[in-house]
């Protein structure tokens, strides 16, 4: 309560501020986005929506989306070693102990997460990512089966008057060492964009080294005045170690150390244990304006994951293959009082999975244990009406039919025929309404059903055995918020409160091996606050010492529980919901100096969580301070230069970030790093 009153506080400070500066301020560009099908004004979205654009990208450590991600409220992100990332939006993680699930994510045009419902995220670079929109809360309505929400990732690419070529270098602590290179160019209708880094790591633990190769390639055709052709593709190169989880004991007694033998267990250094990832992804789309109601788009995608994981007690390799497409149709008419847009389309998409278990010998794959295939198709029609009246209310309708199987055979140790499991066909719609109070003032309002079947990696888990009990998860979000933008575009804010029912949640367990699996639990109550602010308390300028101030502020209240929920021993109902912690503030200030100086400077408050379903552990809370000084130099020609320096962590605190939920022998925690530091520089070239 204190935080809200003092969010409050701060927003009414900010418009005061803001009406006192409004002759001496530029209009800033109004903030566009792009959440479904058209872009719109952020002040009239009809959901919660958090945005993140490359020059907030920019401004953290470039090796890892994590901090950026974590500065939007009602998101959070974990990495519980180099490379290995989590991500969950509005609370769960109890389904994700590496990868991102019951998330749908989206690259461009494109379905990134595949048919067996897995994201490969860490896939992803930042250097190939322009800006990122996360759509909280369930969106299945459009997007297909999600009961988080979605994640709209859209490619680095060269926009009028940017630099042709950019370089960045940086390195820092544990001997981390990154390399970017961003090259564009635009070709009279044909543009081209390629994106390329490499970055290495010691990691802060033991055996949790890190190396990363990456290479993106974004090209546009515009070969007619009403039609133009996409292609985006790109190959990940990814091998990271996993030094396991610790006991409360061994993280107090040596945070920096790795999982250590345990009786007929080896430890996770002598199997090696690690994750080698390589992928290629590649998508067209084509977009035709058929004339000027009209338009149709049409999208077809691959991937291909080369996936294997040395663990403690067995060697896992899975090939997975994808194949789908994406098409819609969009009717749009205008007139004085109304506009209305209608869209209809589907996507379809299967994935194809060879899974085999070999024994470990110290990192060395050995007997063939077991063998299976698995194949999931996912096919989502949809529809949606958006109404837009005055350009005060607007109004969307929109609705979608899931059909979800997987068909799963076992090649080793027994040959057998191949079977199917289906799931009842899914209705899932969302109504949403926005009204414009004011130029700068909007409310907002939406009721959706979330909607997600069990993933590949869930149906078949570590522990080998393929599930055919596990049902999907299922619940309905309402949630209500109110949106403040001051007419100079220097204030935004934002305030949303929600309620989110989710039935047969799916919860992970791991059993006394360490091997995990999965199982229903009877649902969860999720009620939740989520605001944000952010605003320019000395607007830019040109002739003060301090060239620019803004501060932004976002801060999550969550009151997750279990509701009916309860195993052969023990009842969780109304406990905290495993993962989630209750607050989280996230504060920053951007500082612009005279003489292309400036300063980043943020702190993230984490409260404690519970770690196991029976609220018996709780991981402490923490408090991590960042910063970040850079200094340009302009005056190159056509050779401008970044100087940076950046630090984490600086208060040395002492904390986990990516906890193993109900870990078997107690082994909840994976220390991030204490202070640290990194430096580097950016080159671009432009034209003169």
């Amino acid at each position: 309560m204190k935080t809200f009153l003092g969010t409050t506080l701060l927003l009414l400070s900010f418009s005061t501020f803001a009406q006192q500066q409004q002759d001496t301020t530029k209009r800033l560009k109004e903030v566009q986005i792009r959440p479904y099908f058209s872009t719109q004004p952020l002040l009239r979205a009809t959901g919660s929506i958090g945005l993140l654009n490359s020059a907030l990208l920019e401004k953290h450590a470039s090796g890892s989306f994590v901090s950026a991600m974590n500065t939007i409220s009602g998101l959070r992100m974990e990495e519980r070693s180099p490379g290995s990332y989590r991500l969950s939006i509005r609370g769960s993680l109890l389904r994700s102990p590496f990868g991102v699930r019951n998330v749908k994510i989206y690259f461009d045009d494109f379905p990134l997460t595949d048919a067996g419902g897995n994201s490969y995220l860490n896939a992803l670079e930042v250097a190939g990512a322009g800006q990122i929109q996360v759509l909280k809360g369930p969106q299945g309505s459009i997007f297909g089966a999600n009961s988080g929400g979605v994640v709209l990732i859209q490619p680095q690419e060269n926009n009028i008057g940017d630099p042709l070529a950019s370089l960045r270098l940086e390195a820092g602590a544990y001997g981390s060492f990154r390399q970017q290179l961003n090259l564009g160019q635009q070709f009279g209708k044909y543009s081209l964009n390629i994106a390329q880094s490499y970055q290495r790591s010691d990691g802060y633990r033991d055996h949790s080294r890190m190396n990363k190769k990456y290479v993106q390639v974004l090209q546009k055709y515009n070969y007619a005045n009403d039609r133009s052709l996409k292609a985006l593709i790109f190959y990940s190169d990814l091998q990271y170690q996993t030094p396991g989880g610790l006991t409360e004991a061994q993280y107090q007694d040596n945070p920096k150390g790795s999982r250590p033998a345990d009786g007929a267990l080896k430890s996770a250094i002598a199997q090696n244990a690690g994750i080698l990832s390589k992928t290629l992804f590649g998508g067209i789309s084509h977009d035709w304006q058929i004339n000027k109601q009209l338009k149709h788009v049409l999208s077809v995608f691959s991937s291909y994951t080369d996936f294997k994981n040395p663990f403690i007690t067995n060697y896992e390799k899975r090939k997975e293959l994808t194949l789908g497409l994406r098409s819609y149709l969009e009717y749009y008419r205008q007139t004085e009082m109304l506009n209305y847009r209608f869209n209809l389309g589907l996507e379809s998409m299967q994935t194809a999975s060879d899974i085999n278990n070999y024994g470990n010998d110290q990192g060395n794959a050995t007997a063939l244990k077991v063998g299976d295939e698995l194949k999931a198709a996912s096919n989502v029609a949809f529809a949606q009406l958006t109404i837009d009246l005055h350009k005060k209310w607007l109004l969307e309708l929109s609705a979608s039919t899931n059909w979800y199987q997987y068909a799963y055979k076992s090649t080793f140790p027994v040959a057998t025929n191949r079977k199917t499991n289906r799931f009842d066909l899914q209705f899932m719609p969302r109504v949403a309404l926005s009204y414009l109070i004011a130029p700068s003032l909007s409310l907002r309002s939406a009721v959706s059903k979330g909607y997600s079947p069990p993933t590949i990696a869930e149906v078949r888990a570590s522990d080998n055995i393929i599930n055919t009990n596990l049902q999907a998860e299922s619940g309905w979000n309402y949630e209500s918020g109110i949106r403040y933008q001051d007419p100079k575009g220097r204030i935004q804010a934002d305030l949303t409160g929600f309620f989110y029912h989710l039935q047969n949640a799916i919860v992970r367990r791991l059993n006394t091996g360490g091997s995990e699996y999965f199982i229903n639990a009877g649902g969860t109550r999720q009620w939740g606050l989520e605001s944000s602010i952010s605003g320019w308390l000395i607007p830019v300028n040109t002739s003060k010492f301090i060239r620019g101030l803004q501060l932004r502020h976002a801060y999550t209240l969550s009151q997750f529980k279990f509701d009916r929920y309860s195993d052969k021993t023990s009842d969780y109902s109304g406990n905290n919901l495993t993962g989630v912690p209750k607050h989280i503030l996230i504060s920053s200030a951007d500082v612009q100096f005279a003489g292309e100086w400036s300063l980043f400077a943020q702190h993230n408050y984490t409260s404690g969580l519970p770690l196991n379903d029976a609220n018996t552990v709780y991981a402490r809370r923490y408090h991590l301070v960042q910063a970040r000084l850079s200094w340009k130099y302009r005056s190159a020609g056509k050779f401008p230069l970044e100087l940076f320096a950046g630090a984490d962590n600086l208060l040395n605190e002492k904390y986990s970030l990516g906890n193993d939920l109900n870990a078997a022998g107690g082994r909840y925690f994976n220390a991030a790093a204490t202070r640290n530091f990194y430096a580097g520089l950016s080159l671009h070239f432009k034209k003169k």
